[in-house]
């Protein structure tokens, strides 16, 4: 099966790659963070969430698990094939609309930060359009550091190096990031356009979008709660 990538994205390495270029083999592997804790943390026991751009479900699987009811949606079949106990929606975010409102609308992976600024418009229309009367919206941006501390490395306990190479810019304040994923047994590889927001940046993106930050959730400011503008 032929995947039309998106333009300034590509991805090298076993198995199938979607249209971001990320490879589904690859996330299937990753392991979760403190994601799950900070989400638990910031909204009500058993909430609905609409979670977009769940992938394989990484984050997916460890909600369910604390008892949280998820519909995971994905622009790639392939991921979303990973995903269990979830409700599973195939669809570009940018053009969702469930007519269907959420206690919690997750928006992770630094999707905020789409090089297409239309795009970006795109999705925070669909976090507003779903988001329930006294809901929230999680929202997970870059790092301050996240385009000029490079290169850098980490190496994660379960034995994998994620390698973040270079961010060079490419006009209109987007930059191609380059990202190797380096396992003992395969190499994965992913070029991605990412458009670094400042916190004043972001929280104007927000507000185009009918939305406030409520608080952010984390010293380093890299996950916020919002909610509907008042």
């Amino acid at each position: 099966m032929t995947v039309e990538m998106r333009e300034g994205y590509e991805g090298t390495g076993p198995g199938a790659i979607t249209p971001d270029g990320c490879a589904v083999e690859l996330y299937a592997r990753l392991s979760v963070g403190n994601e799950p804790d900070i989400i638990a943390a910031a909204v009500p026991a058993g909430a609905s969430i609409l979670e977009l751009g769940s992938g394989v479900g990484r984050v997916t699987h460890p909600l369910l698990e604390r008892g949280f009811t998820v519909t995971a949606v994905d622009e790639s079949a392939e991921m979303l094939q990973r995903v269990r106990g979830a409700r599973t929606i195939c669809s570009p975010i940018e053009d969702l609309d469930l007519g269907e409102t959420f206690d919690v609308v997750m928006l992770a992976s630094f999707l905020v930060h789409a090089g297409d600024a239309e795009v970006r418009r795109g999705l925070l229309r669909t976090c507003a359009r779903h988001v329930a009367e006294g809901g929230s919206v999680l929202i997970q941006r870059e790092g301050e550091d996240y385009h000029t501390n490079l290169p850098r490395e980490r190496v994660d306990p379960s034995g994998y190096t994620v390698r973040m190479v270079s961010a060079e810019p490419v006009g209109d304040g987007v930059n191609s990031v380059y990202a190797e994923y380096v396992f003992p047994d395969a190499v994965w590889t992913q070029r991605f356009l990412a458009r670094p927001l400042t916190k004043e940046q972001f929280e104007d993106a927000l507000t185009e979008a009918g939305l406030e930050v409520d608080t952010y959730l984390t010293p380093d400011r890299t996950w916020a709660r919002a909610v509907r503008a008042a």
